[in-house]
């Protein structure tokens, strides 16, 4: 990172915590959401993929959701421990990449249950997962 842009080390370390911290509240969230509400958020699911190809399919892939989401968002809790205990970005990157796979099982589901302003609405998130992986790299 530091041989494309010259940027102050202090800066560089500000922006990988308020990455960290942006997917550690996205995630978090969302992924306690799903376990407090699950029957409510896997009625919904269920409902949202019953004209799908992948209906049988839809809790199991909502469990898997749910379970990286919360990866994500407690791994990149972690990661910002590390960054400012031990300057490495390491465990921060795993919560990055988690967090991409997340934001791309839910495009995909949307995209398989036609909701493409829903799916429109997932790439500003998934840019900023591209950008926290090359920037925690």
């Amino acid at each position: 990172m530091d041989q494309i842009f010259s940027i102050p080390e202090e800066a560089v370390l500000l922006i990988r915590i308020g990455l960290a911290a942006f997917f550690s509240i996205l995630f978090v969230q969302s992924g306690l959401d799903k376990l407090i509400n699950f029957r409510e958020n896997l009625s919904y699911i269920a409902s949202h993929f019953e004209r799908t190809s992948i209906s049988g399919f839809a809790p199991i892939l909502f469990v898997l959701l749910t379970i990286t989401e919360v990866l994500a968002g407690f791994i990149s809790v972690y990661g910002i421990f590390e960054l400012l205990i031990h300057d490495s970005s390491g465990v921060a990157r795993i919560g990055a990449l988690l967090s991409m796979l997340a934001l791309l099982f839910v495009f995909f589901g949307q995209r398989i249950a036609k909701d493409y302003g829903g799916a429109s609405g997932i790439t500003g998130y998934f840019l900023v997962s591209v950008l926290a992986v090359v920037i925690f790299s």
